[in-house]
């Protein structure tokens, strides 16, 4: 029990430094990436502080769940219905299949589900991470942040499914029918609350009230629902994070609209504030720095191979075809090519089971994990560079004098405007009345009424 207690209050000072440090960055370098390094460094592979086993180990669990459980909150249903949500799903069906292409060619793997794993780890998208990135540089609310989260939301959703059905270790047949039975439990689980409420309206009237005092009933709510569905993947020995997905969407239908802000907010404190850090710094404590040390240079080859496989499709669905994203400058196409290659969870996610399977080492796990790190650290960075630097076309830099000129003529353009409208408004006051017409609805019923 010492032992967890020790390596608890470790991981929680890495991860309030790992802020400081992302702060002292301007968040260009997320906190997500100094986790990972001081996960390293207080792991047993360096320092040895803390240990990842027992308590520390479901805390890590909980942080994943959350993780995911706020990706899927970010899932609007209409969006993902749309035409900009269907050309993100052809793109990733793209993205994977370059990616086997390419793993396969390069590596030549006597096993062919070794190259899907590592296909379905490079395909996919950091929702979950680029959240709060994309929220720090006020990215979120923009074009390129609302197709980023459709595109994040199918590069984290699609690889989640695709790692149950192929990675499993059933038969795919099998595997199929008991994903319809978790969707079915899911889907169950999800109609439970409005039956409840509709049978017992007093129900909802004390999650309300209780809302916001110490019982925070709306809160456990949540965690009910995360655990119910979590726990229920790990009976079908489906991955945990398909449940936590899965809660992520059913709870954004549960809460009305109007409550979405105030229970993101709660959930933000809860998961980012604690469970979530833990996550990261723990994936850090796995990594194996002598087998990285050993094959440094295929961290780099995976981070080309993930750019090439998510990155470079994603940018090229959005310049050779119309997704109704509305982007329509160059550079915002580049923008969303990087953030939609940076991943780092699901390749956590999918090195693990496949690591549990003999599928892959642990050694390219841990190259793996690295890779998705340098993404996080990379990508979203040159992303920003791109949009700071990159000139927008319909807006060239003018010379300071023409700039100048062309701002006075504006103005004086305006002034003559408002002059006008104000001569417009006195002459119209001035003038007498115009009688009101009687509407043409009025008139109609007048006739009937005449005729009856």
């Amino acid at each position: 029990m010492t032992t967890i207690i020790v390596s608890t209050m470790w991981i929680t000072l890495a991860a309030l430094a790992s802020q400081f440090l992302a702060f002292m960055t301007k968040n260009h370098i997320p906190a997500v990436v100094f986790m990972l390094g001081f996960g390293v460094i207080i792991g047993p592979e360096v320092l040895e502080f803390a240990v990842d086993d027992g308590g520390v180990s479901m805390l890590r669990e909980l942080g994943l769940g959350l993780l995911f459980l706020l990706a899927g909150w970010e899932i609007d249903p209409k969006t993902m219905k749309g035409r900009t949500g269907r050309w993100a799903l052809r793109t990733w069906l793209i993205s994977i299949t370059v990616a086997f292409v390419v793993v396969y060619f390069i590596a030549q793997p006597e096993n062919p589900l070794w190259a899907v794993t590592i296909a379905i780890a490079v395909s996919s998208t950091a929702l979950g991470t680029l959240l709060p990135i994309l929220k720090s540089v006020g990215m979120d609310s923009s074009k390129v942040g609302k197709t980023v989260f459709v595109h994040g939301a199918v590069g984290e959703m699609a690889p989640i499914f695709a790692m149950s059905l192929l990675l499993s270790a059933r038969s795919m047949g099998l595997t199929l029918i008991i994903l319809l039975i978790f969707m079915t439990i899911a889907l169950i689980t999800a109609f439970i609350p409005r039956t409840v409420k509709t049978l017992v309206p007093r129900v909802g009237s004390l999650i309300h009230e209780s809302a916001g005092n110490t019982s925070q009933t709306v809160m456990r709510s949540v965690m009910a629902l995360l655990t119910m569905l979590m726990a229920a993947a790990a009976v079908f020995e489906l991955d945990v994070v398909l449940g936590a997905f899965s809660a992520g969407i059913i709870l954004r239908s549960l809460v009305p609209e109007k409550f979405h802000k105030t229970v993101e907010a709660r959930l933000n404190v809860m998961g980012y504030g604690f469970f979530i850090p833990v996550f990261f710094i723990t994936s850090g404590m796995a990594i194996n720095i002598s087998a990285v040390a050993g094959r440094w240079w295929l961290i780099f080859l995976f981070v080309a191979v993930i750019l090439v496989a998510r990155g470079i499709p994603v940018f090229l669905t959005e310049v050779f075809t119309d997704t109704d994203s509305g982007l329509k400058e160059p550079r915002d196409k580049v923008e969303l090519g990087l953030y939609a290659a940076t991943g780092l969870p699901i390749i956590v996610a999918v090195t693990e089971v496949a690591a549990h399977r003999d599928l892959i080492d642990e050694e390219l796990a841990s190259i793996l994990v690295c890779a998705g790190a340098i993404t996080v650290l990379a990508f979203p960075l040159a992303a920003y560079l791109v949009h700071q630097y990159w000139p927008e076309m319909d807006s060239p830099k003018e010379p300071k004098e023409q700039k100048t000129k062309r701002a006075a003529a504006e103005d004086e353009h305006r002034e003559y405007l408002e002059s006008k409208k104000q001569q417009e408004e006195k002459a119209r006051q001035g003038a007498p009345a115009a009688r009101k017409p009687q509407s043409r609805t009025v008139a109609e019923e007048e006739v009937t009424i005449d005729t009856d």
